[in-house]
């Protein structure tokens, strides 16, 4: 089967959408990452805990670097999974007395980070098939 040749045209439209998404990508995990540490910061000061809820919080976060750095496709899928948990942590802490916003703003930050990734994937497969 071969493929057909991209019109110029579509593929700067293809390039420039892998561009935006790879900018939501890494604002939104800029914004996730000083969010989640912040908040297990907070945690730490107020209730005297050792540094395991900052560290459990960023870990996965940590360990998405190399494939956001590379702009892997597969490690973009794998991290719009992830960020899932972040929307169901931050609605958990949005339950908390005296937390919403704080919650608001992590699942917020959690869904911009699964839908951009979820984009940049899509878009970078087709800009690579091209």
């Amino acid at each position: 089967m071969r493929r057909r040749a991209m019109p110029e045209a579509e593929r700067g439209v293809i390039d420039r959408r892998t561009r935006q998404a790879r900018l939501g990508v890494i604002i939104s995990l800029v914004v996730l990452f000083c969010l989640v540490g912040l908040g297990g910061w907070q945690l730490r000061a107020s209730e005297s805990v050792g540094w395991a809820p900052i560290l459990v919080r960023m870990l996965p976060l940590i360990l998405f670097l190399p494939s956001v750095l590379t702009r892997r496709p597969r490690g973009h899928l794998w991290l719009a999974f992830v960020s899932v948990l972040y929307v169901a942590q931050g609605i958990t802490i949005a339950n908390l007395p005296d937390r919403f916003w704080w919650g608001v703003l992590e699942c917020l930050a959690a869904a911009a980070l699964g839908i951009s990734s979820l984009a940049y994937a899509r878009w970078r497969r087709r800009q690579c098939a091209a």
